[in-house]
């Protein structure tokens, strides 16, 4: 079995596939001052020119939560959209992705206060939560036509801490 180990999430490591959603650097204040408002931080992207039926969701996840060291042989992308996750608990996920599905992956590990925002076409793992209850918000494509491939690693990877 081939692995490979966690590092940290950050915006300079991930920035080839996509956005690190956290409440860090420049913000603006409102509601009177008590809210600091982090804005605009994801690279929403949905391919209009593929239906124009294609819009923003916001769907409700709840995944099995996993352990390391993980085992994984399975990748996938949605060539028709970004897809957002913001776990609704603090608890550390797995983050898994890949330029291509022939290249070694990486494995992030988000501090518990971070969510990712995948570029459209980026090949990731499956939602990898660490702890229970696995709970997410995401925003994704929604629309009439597929928005899926999967890739099967001809042997697995493992992720080790």
């Amino acid at each position: 079995m081939r692995s490979l180990h966690t590092e940290p999430l950050t915006a300079t490591a991930f920035a080839p596939f996509g956005d690190v959603l956290e409440a860090s650097g420049d913000y603006r204040l409102i509601n009177a001052g008590l809210c600091r408002r982090h804005h605009d931080r994801a690279r929403l992207d949905f391919a209009p020119e593929v239906d124009a039926a294609n819009r923003a969701g916001i769907s409700i996840f709840q995944a099995e939560p996993r352990a390391l060291p993980y085992a994984f042989d399975l990748i996938e992308r949605h060539p028709e959209g970004s897809q957002a996750f913001l776990p609704m608990t603090q608890h550390p996920f797995l983050v898994i992705v890949a330029s291509g599905p022939d290249a070694v992956p990486r494995a992030f590990l988000t501090n518990g206060a971070q969510g990712i925002n995948l570029l459209r076409g980026t090949w990731h793992g499956v939602l990898t939560p660490l702890h229970a209850p696995g709970l997410f918000a995401v925003v994704d494509r929604i629309g009439p036509s597929p928005n899926l491939e999967e890739h099967r690693f001809s042997s697995p990877w493992i992720v080790l801490a």
